[in-house]
């Protein structure tokens, strides 16, 4: 992949360009622009978290084009909280001790089908030192899902309603290293 490079980002750096990364969050999901300045803002706050990283798919000119981050999954925090309930006990217990939650992972649709997430994925989660990493995403048939799946995640719960998206998704899981 000649045209593009891939950089961790710091939780600075990840803050700086969070407005430019949540651009493209609105267009790899098709939400409402009005979403962007609102999901920056929780994703300002995340730097904070325990375990951060983030890694960026830049063009060799420097336009970001797709990017992905997350942290150490928590008791008190919005996702952990809402997942932790929906799994159960038990499956809580076997997959969120010790997990990376990937909180966004997303590529500009105009690049997608290039290995730009693959990428961004993999090298995320060779950085990081969990056992575990959960993520949600739109329970249909996607190149996210597929992609997914590729790299060995499970499915946790699917056909789950998250509060302020009446779409459906799926939590899913994968053992570290991805394969």
């Amino acid at each position: 992949m000649p045209e593009f490079r891939f950089e961790d980002w710091s939780p600075t750096t990840f803050a700086e360009r969070v407005d430019e990364a949540m651009g493209i969050y609105v267009r790899a999901m098709g939400y409402p622009r009005h979403a962007g300045p609102q999901r920056a803002v929780s994703a300002k706050r995340h730097v904070h978290l325990d375990g951060f990283a983030a890694r960026a798919a830049l063009t060799t000119g420097g336009t970001l084009v797709g990017f992905g981050y997350g942290y150490t999954t928590a008791t008190g925090q919005w996702w952990h909280d809402l997942v932790r309930s929906a799994m159960g006990r038990e499956l809580a217990g076997e997959w969120m001790a010790d997990a990376f939650e990937l909180s966004e992972l997303h590529v500009l649709p105009e690049f997608q089908g290039r290995g730009l997430g693959r990428v961004l994925i993999t090298e995320l989660a060779a950085s990081i030192p969990h056992r575990a990493m959960l993520l949600s995403t739109p329970d249909s048939d996607t190149r996210a899902f597929r992609l997914y799946r590729d790299l060995g995640f499970v499915d946790l719960r699917r056909d789950y309603l998250f509060p302020g998206d009446s779409r459906p998704f799926a939590v899913l899981g994968a053992r570290l290293p991805l394969s």
